[in-house]
């Protein structure tokens, strides 16, 4: 049975011997049981109050065993329905698990094994209640949507966020890779007058260069090779609403040039047309890399940078904020959990130290995948300990970049090549922490991987 927890079950079952059995095993070991012999008292019972368990025949007096589940989960969306028969009924089975039943048990019943099921199913109801608890909770207190953490610094941006919102301003935000600048985007457009309206995204250094003018604004059939359809443009789709453009430093000059025109003037034309089309876009921009720097060595433009930067946002890296790291833990093991149908009862505290005091290179996305891997690989109904932490985090709890020894004579390609190679191996094979780390920007870096194939 769980810990400190007493699960209410209802039995629904014509036969009383069966009936007696069940309970008097259940009822021993901590649980409440009611037992109502047909499906009229059972619908009064799940009136009068919440059950955690409901464990019913198939064919039970005036109600349908299936009906009668559906009748619970109307009261208790997270009910463990247990289906129990005389005769296995496979298509049957397989029809009530469709709809929401937790496990089907054929007669005579394994009471063990039955018991087994229902703590199971409790773990799970338990989870589920207590990741939208903790979701309600942070929303309430400490964050917006899926921004988590009740640090200073979170809070500063919390504050920042509930400025912003309501107007119509363009907005920075800068940070390393994997800080959430696109949740603080996000958040901005939720809390906005717009937060109905689309809000649309686009890396711009995700895109081949030839075709960013074109994913912006749009094109014309014809317009260029392939160009067969008319498309619209990202600008197109975030009327009325927002777009956000991350990594916006990885434009070319032509690109900042137009660019910076509409959020002048709200306007542009599509590739191969020469109609000027009106827009009304909020626009939010992202950089890992730094603009100021850039502007000074003339690869950014000095009014685009001033124009997007009327108000700006620094997204902190995580190891700047670590009392968050159990927060974000806790939502990424809620998350993990359900998307895999995994059980893992929360972390221990051994583990928790190891995970508060590495320096995480790849920031919250780093951590989050981390999780993520370590639920998918646990055994379930245990928390999280210090064996599922992955290796390089026991042995490398605060990573600093290491010396790389390269003989004299060694060519520039080669040195190149393994500065490259080694760089990835530190940052944990993250190309975007690896760039940032290079100083160069992340398109160079797949090109330069690509010119020594580099997988």
């Amino acid at each position: 049975m769980l810990e400190n927890v007493t699960a209410k079950v209802l039995l629904v079952d014509r036969d009383p011997a069966i009936a007696r059995s069940i309970m008097a095993y259940l009822e021993e070991r901590g649980y409440a049981v009611d037992w109502v012999d047909d499906g009229e008292k059972a619908y009064n019972l799940l009136d009068s109050g919440p059950f955690d368990v409901l464990v019913t025949d198939f064919h039970i007096h005036r109600i349908d065993g299936m009906r009668l589940m559906s009748v619970a989960k109307d009261r208790n969306p997270e009910i463990c329905v247990i289906f129990i028969a005389e005769d296995p009924d496979i298509e049957r089975a397989t029809e009530a698990m469709r709809q929401g039943a937790y496990d089907y048990q054929t007669k005579p019943l394994n009471l063990g094994k039955l018991e087994a099921v229902i703590e199971r199913g409790v773990g799970h109801q338990r989870l589920v209640f207590e990741q939208h608890e903790l979701k309600r909770r942070l929303d309430e207190h400490y964050g917006f949507g899926n921004l988590v953490g009740k640090s200073r610094q979170m809070v500063n941006i919390y504050s920042a966020v509930r400025q912003i919102a309501p107007t119509k301003t363009t907005v920075l935000i800068q940070g390393e890779t994997g800080t959430g600048k696109d949740l603080i985007a996000q958040a901005i457009h939720n809390n906005s007058p717009r937060r109905d309206a689309p809000f649309v995204k686009l890396n711009c250094a995700s895109i081949p260069e030839a075709l960013v003018e074109s994913e912006l604004f749009g094109h014309v059939a014809g317009a260029f090779t392939g160009a067969v359809k008319p498309r619209q443009g990202r600008f197109e789709v975030a009327d009325t609403g927002t777009l956000f453009l991350d990594e916006v430093g990885e434009l070319s000059p032509a690109l900042q040039s137009k660019l910076l025109r509409v959020l002048e003037h709200q306007q542009f034309e599509r590739l191969g047309d020469s109609r000027t089309l009106s827009v009304d876009v909020r626009l939010i921009a992202a950089s890992n890399r730094p603009l100021e720097q850039m502007v000074e060595t003339g690869q950014f433009r000095n009014d685009l940078y001033y124009r997007l930067r009327v108000v700006a946002i620094e997204a902190p890296p995580l190891r700047a904020r670590r009392e968050d790291i159990p927060l974000l833990v806790d939502r990424f093991i809620g998350e993990a959990c359900a998307a895999h149908g995994k059980e893992v009862r929360g972390i221990t505290r051994n583990a928790m130290d190891l995970l508060a005091r590495y320096n995480w290179p790849g920031n919250v996305r780093e951590l989050k995948n981390i999780i993520e891997g370590m639920v998918v690989m646990a055994r379930t109904e245990r928390p999280l300990d210090v064996n599922d932490v992955p290796e390089h985090l026991r042995h490398s709890t605060a990573p600093e970049v290491g010396e790389v020894r390269i003989p004299t004579g060694t060519s520039m390609r080669d040195v190149e090549r393994i500065m490259i190679a080694e760089t990835l191996k530190v940052c944990g094979y993250n190309k975007e922490a690896c760039a940032k780390m290079l100083g160069i920007g992340l398109r160079t870096l797949y090109r330069k991987m690509k010119e020594y194939d580099m997988r």
